[in-house]
């Protein structure tokens, strides 16, 4: 594929100018009608637009300083799903509002007994006539408290093997009985949730896909989250990238130390590469193929990668200057690339810090663990990119918590 972006006369350039012309401030709704949110999804949600048109399209996007809506679960990860295996009416329910961001979704997969062992949850979703009556609890729930609806993972059938007894569901956030709990972590941001779900009954017209079949389409969802907590920026697809940091270091008259120099040049090259595999998943959508294993292989280099260019920013910036400002000189606006989801950084703790490094910082660690673990994303690519075998404790039929406590491990 040739990544060298058309000439400035290309026509495929001038129709998107001549859309911002006529629509100087779009909003979601205008944008989500010209195809421009998912420009790779075909008529009428996308313009079924190829990787080198997708990139003319966020081109032109960000010259004119416009922004997609802000909406990544609902986006990235809810909306393929709904319109793979969803039925017309959830199509059209759902996807219009998504796209838009008049309505904003979380994810509801993980539990405390169940994070990255996913097919060992154990919330129920029990048929009641046309309802499924749920209880259990959720957690990590990013932006649940900002969230109309949520993707739902339960067990409807428990005596099935683990991994065919789920099911999909839609699930909106004022149903009676569920209840979110926030969770404030050390950046002072809150973006986690959990949820509980005491005698929640939800519509079986809300069920996605087949009863039985939820753990093909969590699958689905999680390929789809591993590529958007991949794209953009270091920290999950959000905040600032490499490019970004680059250009503040340029600004400041650049840096002496040659170790520093070839630390910023090869984290540079990393943020090249991880650009070039973003495109064959780009390439990969736009031939009408889900996100397969490449995409574990990409959370895992941007993981490692967001963690490796903020470890270079406290190297930079000093640790008096992690006190007192950000120490690299800039004009990056708190946000402005759209820092996690549903964040809201308390920035009266820190006045005098740029909380776009700020936070990047203290939300690094974190990167290789949401998601997917960062084990959990070598053992897929290992079985299912290198073909190796599969560990000796899944061959025996030991679900993870199994496996760890027969090793002795709590």
């Amino acid at each position: 594929m040739d990544f060298e972006l058309p000439p400035e006369d290309d026509p495929r350039r001038v129709a998107v100018r001549r859309w911002l012309a006529e629509h100087p401030r779009p909003t979601g709704r205008e944008l989500a009608d010209a195809g421009y949110v998912v420009p790779h999804w075909p008529s009428p949600y996308g313009v079924g637009a190829d990787p080198i048109h997708q990139l003319i399209i966020d081109d032109e996007l960000d010259r004119a300083g416009v922004r997609r809506p802000e909406n990544g679960i609902g986006i990235g990860w809810a909306a393929p799903t709904i319109f793979l295996a969803g039925t017309d009416v959830q199509r059209d329910r759902y996807l219009g509002p998504i796209f838009s961001g008049e309505e904003h979704w979380c994810q509801m997969f993980s539990e405390p007994e169940a994070g990255s062992d996913l097919a060992n949850l154990a919330t129920r979703a029990v048929r009641d006539g046309d309802e499924y009556v749920v209880n259990g609890s959720k957690i990590w729930t990013s932006g649940g408290h900002r969230s109309a609806f949520g993707i739902l993972i339960a067990r409807t059938d428990p005596e099935a093997p683990k991994h065919k007894g789920l099911s999909y569901f839609i699930c909106p956030t004022d149903l009676p009985g569920l209840t979110m709990r926030p969770i404030v972590d050390m950046t002072t941001v809150h973006s986690f949730n959990q949820c509980f779900f005491d005698d929640v009954r939800i519509p079986a017209s809300l069920r996605v896909g087949e009863e039985g079949d939820g753990w093909r389409l969590a699958k689905m969802t999680l390929a789809n989250e591993r590529v958007g907590l991949s794209s953009g920026g270091v920290l999950w697809g959000g905040g600032p990238t490499m490019a970004d940091l680059v250009g503040l270091v340029r600004a400041s008259g650049g840096v002496r130390d040659d170790r520093l120099r070839q630390e910023i040049a090869r984290l540079h090259a990393e943020a090249t590469v991880l650009w070039l595999n973003q495109m064959r998943t780009v390439t990969a959508r736009v031939q009408g193929r889900a996100p397969g294993p490449e995409a574990s292989v990409q959370k895992l280099m941007a993981d490692e990668h967001g963690q490796r260019v903020m470890a270079l920013v406290a190297r930079l910036a000093g640790a008096g200057a992690m006190l007192e400002g950000s120490g690299i000189p800039g004009t990056l606006r708190p946000n402005a690339r759209g820092i996690g989801t549903g964040a809201t950084f308390d920035r009266s703790q820190f006045p005098d810090v740029d909380p776009v490094w700020y936070y990047g910082q203290l939300f690094a660690p974190a990167l290789t663990i949401g998601g997917g673990t960062f084990a959990i994303q070598r053992n897929i690519v290992g079985e299912h990119v290198l073909g190796l075998p599969r560990e000796p404790d899944v061959e025996k039929g030991l679900s993870w918590a199994e496996a760890q406590r027969t090793r002795g491990v709590r």
